[in-house]
């Protein structure tokens, strides 16, 4: 998943190979085929989204949980419309609304 600011500029939140998660700055791609594992599709956000509330509001807190070797388990962002959890959970992006 990317978030875009105001700016443009892109932040990629996705799982890591050790079921960490990321938040790096970098621009959207393109999807991809990975044959019988399924194929990547990257579009628009949608009415289906957690964050669809909060479209075009200011960020107000991010908050952040890891485990004792420091991987990153989950970020919490706090918007004045409410909060979004991102979290890794068995290597998958699991987002939830507060």
């Amino acid at each position: 998943m990317w978030l875009i600011d105001s700016e443009a500029v892109a932040t990629h939140v996705t799982t890591g190979t050790d079921w960490c998660l990321i938040a790096e700055t970098s621009a959207p791609f393109a999807g991809y085929d990975m044959a019988e594992a399924g194929r990547i599709e990257v579009a628009s956000t949608s009415d289906e989204t957690s964050f669809r509330d909060h479209l075009g509001n200011t960020v107000l807190a991010i908050g952040e949980e890891s485990d004792l070797d420091g991987r990153r388990l989950a970020l919490e962002i706090t918007f004045g419309s409410g909060r979004i959890r991102c979290e890794t959970w068995s290597g998958e992006l699991r987002l939830s609304s507060k």
